[in-house]
């Protein structure tokens, strides 16, 4: 039985460990760089993460001098930006398997800002829910029309789980206390 090497970018992107890559870091041999928006990276990363957000990732933009490895939370994203790399022909790509989860799971080191915004999911959760409490208490005591505001928000959740694309997520990533960082 013979094999032919797989067209489907998603089979080329290689994953690796935790332990692997905390032993690459350690020896200077990659460079990792983080697809999270800038909040995220500056309220917890790894230490020496290059950040390059995937809301403005452009492959031109990596380093072409040595190894690099990508990672956000949980390996979807830095997944996202690897098949922006695959588009640009760029033929290897490795990304941190289950992202910054994994790596504190395995017990490797953050640095952690305290003084950071709260992440953009729990921004995205304040809003949501709070737009969909007062839609249905408005609704409840004012009208029944504002519970068009509920179901809004509650369509937008639902595409944003079926489609991976969260733009309550995008819009307040451009807020700009989430951009000093």
């Amino acid at each position: 039985m013979t094999s032919t090497p797989s067209t489907n970018p998603t089979d080329r992107l290689q994953s690796i460990d935790p332990s692997s890559l905390k032993l690459q870091l350690d020896a200077g041999e990659i460079l990792l760089i983080d697809v999270r928006e800038p909040s995220e990276h500056a309220g917890e990363k790894i230490a020496g993460s290059q950040l390059m957000p995937l809301s403005r990732f452009n492959p031109q933009d990596i380093p072409s001098d040595r190894p690099f490895v990508l990672h956000c939370q949980t390996g979807t994203r830095s997944a996202q930006a690897a098949q922006k790399l695959f588009a640009a022909g760029v033929e290897q790509v490795s990304h941190l398997d289950g992202g910054l989860n994994a790596w504190k799971q395995a017990g490797h080191p953050t640095i952690v800002n305290k003084n950071a915004p709260i992440s953009i999911m729990r921004q995205v959760q304040i809003v949501a829910g709070s737009l969909i409490l007062i839609g249905t208490l408005l609704g409840a005591f004012v009208t029944p029309e504002f519970l068009f505001l509920s179901g809004f928000v509650g369509a937008g959740l639902l595409f944003a789980g079926i489609s991976n694309t969260c733009m309550m997520a995008r819009l307040l990533a451009k807020l700009p206390y989430n951009q000093q960082f």
